[in-house]
């Protein structure tokens, strides 16, 4: 065997050894998208999408990873996300392991993460053709909202959750979501990206369309239809309250969030 040969041959060898801890759902997708599965040594508790994660080593939960067990698994890079779970990622530095966070807040944060990612674990192609193909589905749906006039598009609340009713504002995934979805949030001006709103204030702006995002939404649509005062919301007229719409697809800052993007779309341009 050449001596490039054998440089080749031991480079593969030293990437097929390559192991990574995910503590996040988001990290977690789009390591799986970007090809990686036999290296991924470990996913937090939370990790369950695509089906292969829930076989893969549990690593303590979303906000409380097990530090001993990510220790035990020697991963070259630990994919986390968000404040919640900078403490961990601090801790975990100090011990010496490379840890990448990814917490992005619009697709084009979600772009450069995956690109980022992609360099990390020598996937850059990948990462380039998952990017070109989210793009496109954006493309497509955005091309049908423009044909619509602005004054024409529907005003939509989305609900995380009923007492306190809690929305997303500008700023967050959801918000853009239904912007490129053709909608118009009735939150945009929350002034916050996540946050409260009051019961008076959805009666008065009045949606075209309500959608639920926590885990049990459909079986809230009806507690959401019987809310005191609402019976003359729009959304409630025309029965369009939805809680059938998987709450990760819009959730979780990951590849399917195209998905999402769809399932809104749809919804809103039957």
């Amino acid at each position: 065997m050449s001596a490039v040969a054998l440089l080749g041959a031991r480079a593969l060898a030293e990437a097929r050894e390559r192991r990574y801890v995910s503590l996040a759902p988001s990290t977690t997708e789009i390591l799986f998208a970007l090809g990686v599965d036999d290296e991924l040594a470990g996913v937090s508790l939370l990790c369950e999408h695509p089906p292969a994660a829930r076989t893969k080593p549990k690593v303590g939960s979303f906000s409380r990873p097990d530090v001993e067990k990510i220790l035990s698994l020697r991963p070259d890079i630990v994919f986390c996300t968000g404040t919640e779970q900078a403490a961990a990622a601090a801790n975990l530095k100090k011990l010496g392991l490379t840890v990448y966070v990814s917490n992005p807040t619009s697709f084009q944060e979600l772009f450069d993460s995956i690109q980022g990612i992609g360099r990390r674990i020598d996937r850059q192609r990948q990462a380039d053709t998952l990017i070109a193909a989210m793009r496109g589905e954006i493309n497509r749906v955005t091309a049908e909202v423009e044909q619509v006039p602005p004054d024409k598009r529907p005003k939509v609340f989305v609900e995380f959750w009923h007492t306190p009713l809690m929305t997303a504002g500008k700023g967050s995934f959801v918000d853009e979501l239904i912007h490129l979805a053709g909608g118009i949030n009735i939150a945009g001006d929350l002034g916050a990206p996540y946050g409260n709103i009051s019961a008076e204030e959805v009666i008065r702006r009045n949606p075209d369309f309500i959608f639920l995002t926590s885990m049990d939404g459909k079986n809230n649509v009806r507690l959401v239809k019987e809310s005191w005062g609402w019976d003359k919301i729009s959304a409630i007229v025309n029965d369009r309250v939805y809680g059938d719409i998987d709450p990760d697809l819009v959730l979780t800052p990951g590849p399917r969030l195209v998905d999402g993007l769809r399932e809104l779309h749809r919804r809103l341009y039957p």
